[in-house]
């Protein structure tokens, strides 16, 4: 279940990636997010132990870049959601992760 999240979390880094490219023409967001999310998918073939904490790592290090961004330009969309969308879905994962296996 921990993957299922994993993987809704890279369609919406990689929307994000698109959406800052489209809107602002930054290269920067749309070569930093195929990045990630091409890291991410990694993680999520490897489905081991390893791996989610390999995403877990790598979630953490966009939660700072997102939260570092959204304190220096003090605007919601996109860091501040981005910082929601990366905190929830870490606690999803470790939640998940954590719950007995039926």
């Amino acid at each position: 279940m921990a993957v299922s999240v994993l993987v809704v979390y890279v369609v919406l880094l990689l929307v994000g990636g698109v959406m800052g490219y489209v809107k602002a023409g930054s290269r920067v967001s749309l070569y930093t997010s195929v990045a990630f999310a091409v890291a991410l998918a990694v993680c999520v073939f490897l489905r081991q132990p390893l791996g989610l904490n390999i995403a877990l790592a790598l979630q953490a290090i966009l939660l700072v870049v997102f939260a570092l961004r959204l304190s220096k330009t003090r605007k919601f969309m996109p860091s501040g959601l981005m910082v929601a969308v990366t905190a929830l879905a870490m606690v999803l994962e470790l939640v998940l992760r954590s719950a007995p296996a039926t």
